[in-house]
């Protein structure tokens, strides 16, 4: 049967050779509240042992979308599993929640174990820094749907709030935006990204146009940054309002999503400096501002919305806890 299957294009055996591979991978996610190891039809998780007294759970899902070409083109394949990690905590932790477990989905034509097993490592690196358990997923064969070397991947997270601290809070005119430090591009705008690359013909081997010191190709597949080590000790705090996820939609179209009715986000133009690889996005592109700030996260990976007199603070603490941050603007009324 699995021979018949194999010549059809799927090798059941690849597979089980995989899961037995990142099993060691999977255990060094481990936290306290996950209880079951890879293998079985589906995970489980004990949030009592987590030490939750009455909590929400809040999930979330994304993918890495086209930056994946990038990394089949460089053949570089370990960041882009930090990206699926981030681009699903991140989103959790704007509704303060704590990411308990992860699920990933990879699918490919052809199963390569080397590069399955390079994506399953990053995965288990940014769950590692999210401090959240990676406690199963799928890995499909489909043999026809992709090119060879090409796979697509999904990501699902599951976090849990204490009901009390649930996000956003209220958030009022006078209001204070904390903008804090993007690693590169994170995983969005990339379609836009490979049109600049094709009409100008760039090299991705080559050293960055803006930063010589590595590769065009390696600049850009900088993994996202998480920022739930950082992040998700001060939400408990009542005067941090809101944490926006700048993904895709940039500032313009995130900022608003945490904010209450009736009010809106004045931005500072001159605290909101393009960092090298955005600057040049924008002028090999002949992007307008407008475009750049809803397309790019221009630097600024995730916004803290707090009480004006508690900006010192949060700032001390998020440079203790190692992130870039400053005050990026502020909310006023519609």
């Amino acid at each position: 049967m699995s021979d018949a299957y194999k010549k059809a294009g799927v090798d059941i055996d690849a597979g089980d050779r995989l899961v037995k591979a990142i099993g060691p991978l999977a255990k060094s996610t481990a936290r306290t509240g996950a209880i079951a190891a890879l293998g079985g039809f589906g995970g489980i998780f004990d949030l009592k042992e987590a030490g939750f007294r009455d909590p929400l759970l809040v999930s979330g899902a994304d993918g890495v979308g086209t930056k994946l070409k990038l990394a089949f083109a460089m053949e570089k394949y370990d960041t882009v599993g930090i990206d699926l990690v981030a681009m699903c905590v991140n989103d959790v932790l704007a509704q303060g929640a704590e990411p308990l477990f992860f699920l990933d989905y990879f699918a490919t034509g052809k199963l390569d174990e080397g590069i399955a097993a390079d994506v399953v490592s990053g995965i288990a690196a940014g769950c590692r820094d999210a401090s959240c358990a990676l406690i199963g997923g799928e890995t499909a064969e489909m043999p026809g749907m992709y090119p060879a070397n090409e796979f697509d991947l999904g990501g699902f997270c599951v976090g849990a709030v204490e009901r009390e601290n649930l996000m956003p809070r209220q958030v009022d005119a006078g209001d204070v935006l904390i903008g804090l430090k993007s690693s590169g591009a994170h995983s969005n705008g990339y379609s836009l990204i490979r049109k600049i690359l094709a009409d100008t013909s760039a090299d991705l081997t080559a050293p960055a146009p803006f930063e010589e010191t590595r590769s065009l190709g390696d600049a850009l597949l900088a993994p996202t940054k998480i920022y739930i080590k950082s992040v998700l000790p001060l939400l408990t705090n009542p005067s941090v309002k809101a944490f926006a996820h700048i993904t895709g939609g940039g500032l313009t179209d995130n900022v608003p999503r945490v904010l209450s009715d009736g009010i809106s986000a004045r931005f500072d133009d001159n605290a909101i400096a393009l960092p090298p690889l955005f600057a040049w996005l924008q002028c090999a592109g002949g992007i307008s501002d407008s475009d750049m700030r809803r397309t790019f996260n221009c630097g600024i990976g995730g916004v803290i919305v707090c009480a004006p007199g508690e900006v010192d603070e949060i700032a001390a603490a998020l440079k203790d806890a190692g992130e870039t941050a400053g005050v990026i603007g502020d909310v006023v009324e519609a």
